[in-house]
C-alpha cells in the first residue's frame, strides 16, 4: 500500500510534508490503507504558459506524488501531458521530482490547444496495460475546455464501467466560463448517461500553488470514495 515516512525521507525528503498531509485527508475520507494507482494529466495549451513559468505545475505534480506515496508503493506517477494531441507519456518519480516538469516541458516543443479525450484514452490504455488490479484516480488538470467537447463527454460516459475516477482541476479564474463544460461534465445524468458518477470538478484559482496543502488534499480526494463505493456496488471495482 503506502511507501513508509522513512522511505520518503530518504529519497525525496522535500515532499515529507506533503506525503504526511496526503495521509491525514485520506484517514479522514475513510481512504486510508487503499491501494489506488494515482495518474496525473497535465494541460500543455499555449494558454498554460504562465503556470508553467510560475511553478504551479511543478507545485501540483509534487502534491499529487506524495499523495501517490500513501495510495501506491512504487514511488512514481504515470503522466501524460496533452494539448491538441499527446504531447508525451512519462512519469515522475520521488528520487527524481525536483524540476522534473521543467525538464519534460523543455522538450515538448509547441504548446497547442485543448483537446481531453486524447489525453484520457492514453490513462485508459496505461491503466489497463498495466495489469493493476487497484482502482484508478486521475488529477486531470487544465485552464480551459476542450476544443471537441463532444468526445470528451463521450469519453468520460464510456469510461465510467472503467475502475478509473477523473478528478479534474480548473486553473485560472473561476468565473471563467471556459469552465462551464467541466460543470456539466461532472453532473452528468447517473444512470442515464453514465452507469456510476465518475468525475469531480474544481477550481483551484489564479494562483493555485497558494492553496493550502489540506484543502487541495480534501478537494483531490473529497469525492473518491462516493465513486469507489459506488463502483464497488456495481462491480467495477472488486472489493
Amino acid at each position: 500500500m503506502a511507501l513508509s515516512l522513512r522511505k520518503v525521507e530518504e529519497t525525496a525528503p522535500a515532499l515529507v510534508s506533503l506525503y504526511k498531509t496526503a495521509g491525514e485527508t485520506l484517514r479522514r475520507h475513510g481512504v486510508a490503507g487503499q491501494r489506488v494507482a494515482v495518474h496525473l494529466v497535465i494541460d500543455y495549451s499555449g494558454s498554460m504558459k504562465p503556470y508553467y513559468d510560475d511553478g504551479s505545475v511543478q507545485a501540483l505534480a509534487d502534491r499529487v506524488l506524495g499523495l501517490s506515496a500513501q495510495l501506491d508503493d512504487d514511488g512514481r506517477v504515470p503522466v501524460v501531458f496533452f494539448s491538441t494531441d499527446v504531447d508525451a507519456e512519462t512519469e515522475i518519480r520521488l528520487d527524481d521530482h525536483e524540476g522534473r516538469v521543467a525538464r519534460i516541458a523543455a522538450g515538448l516543443g509547441h504548446m497547442g490547444k485543448t483537446s481531453y479525450h486524447l489525453a484520457m484514452d492514453a490513462v485508459i490504455d496505461h491503466h489497463l496495460d498495466s495489469g493493476s488490479t487497484a482502482p484508478a484516480l486521475v488529477v486531470f488538470q487544465t485552464d480551459g475546455g476542450p476544443v471537441n467537447r463532444l468526445a470528451a463527454e463521450r469519453y468520460v460516459c464510456k469510461a465510467a464501467r472503467l475502475p478509473i475516477f477523473w478528478q479534474f482541476v480548473g486553473f485560472g479564474d473561476p468565473g471563467s466560463k471556459q469552465f462551464d463544460f467541466l460543470r456539466r461534465l461532472d453532473e452528468l445524468a447517473v444512470p442515464e448517461r453514465r452507469c456510476v458518477d465518475n468525475a469531480g470538478f474544481f477550481h483551484a484559482g489564479k494562483d493555485p500553488s497558494r492553496i493550502a496543502d489540506a484543502e487541495l488534499y480534501d478537494r483531490l480526494v473529497g469525492e473518491f470514495p462516493h465513486w469507489l463505493a459506488a463502483a464497488r456496488a456495481q462491480g467495477i471495482v472488486r472489493s
